[in-house]
């Protein structure tokens, strides 16, 4: 009971964290893209330490290999529009519609992991485009960070899927290497080819380097491992439930640290309301259904 209270209150802790990735991209002032390439270097180095001092293996096929380097692909776009939403909207809206990967996910996965389609899930995820579209309608000066958001949540619901087949076959540490060096790879050739790769890339502030290294190490390279240990520990229920929390712990923390900036109007705070609702909803069924298959 004692280690299962310390996981929990572990993952809680993993949730902010998360949620306080947004605070950083609106404190980082270089380029989304310049951004997402540090975080994935940083990552990179970090679990690079983390697997020679644990001893993994990092050695795979060059199918599986590719296949990893693509993910990290989109992850890095996932990562690119997520900040660049922050940029030109604000953060409550940015986490706020980054929980459309609900809807995206009831229609991914059936399509992935060749499953049935669940009724209810498409259910809720109607629920949630009704709540994308009351925030659409009143917060109309937000539209290009929400369609930005959008197209974050398809990116990080896809690679979501995706590293659910791999997590059974292989080891966390490895999926994470290379889908951060297949990120990095791609982000320094779309620099390259854009001329963007130069002098001023190295230049950047004090201040944008400390939140750079506290975005790549806890934010990303801590998160991460710690997260897959929580996950040995914990139900998928329990994880998945408290996963939710995170817009709801980054709009809280958004209005702490930048006030008047991150004020919302009512109907934004109603159509928030509406998809978290459908978020938490999915998460419960999910598990009410996989309690009631356990025990078939």
């Amino acid at each position: 009971m004692i280690l299962k209270n310390k996981n929990t209150l572990l993952l809680h802790l993993i949730v902010f964290i998360w949620g306080f990735t947004g605070i950083l991209g609106a404190l980082i002032t270089i380029p989304s893209q310049n951004l997402v390439w540090y975080r994935m270097a940083i990552a990179i180095l970090f679990i690079f330490l983390y697997v020679f001092t644990t001893g993994a293996n990092l050695k795979t096929n060059p199918i599986t290999g590719t296949k990893f380097l693509a993910t990290g692909i989109i992850i890095s776009l996932h990562w690119i529009f997520f900040f660049e939403a922050i940029k030109v909207a604000n953060i409550s809206v940015t986490l706020a519609c980054l929980s459309s990967a609900t809807l995206f996910t009831a229609i991914l996965e059936p399509i992935i992991q060749k499953q049935k389609i669940v009724l209810y899930e498409i259910l809720l995820g109607i629920a949630v485009i009704i709540g994308l579209l009351i925030i659409f309608k009143f917060e109309t000066q937000y539209q290009r960070g929400i369609f930005y958001t959008l197209f974050s949540s398809l990116m990080a619901s896809l690679f979501t899927v995706i590293n659910g087949n791999y997590a059974k076959k292989h080891s966390p540490g490895k999926i994470a290497f290379y889908e951060m060096s297949g990120g990095f790879i791609a982000i320094s050739i779309y620099l390259l080819l854009t001329s963007n790769i130069n002098m001023s890339l190295l230049m950047i502030s004090m201040h944008d380097i400390a939140y750079l290294l506290l975005l790549g190490t806890i934010c990303t390279a801590f998160a991460l491992i710690a997260s897959i240990n929580v996950m040995k520990e914990l139900s998928p229920f329990t994880v998945t439930m408290t996963t939710n929390l995170e817009p709801v712990y980054g709009i809280i923390m958004a209005y702490i640290f930048f006030d008047q900036k991150e004020k919302m109007s009512t109907e934004f705070y109603f159509g928030t309301i509406v998809i978290l609702g459908s978020v938490f909803t999915n998460a419960y069924l999910k598990g009410k259904n996989n309690q009631r298959i356990q025990n078939l």
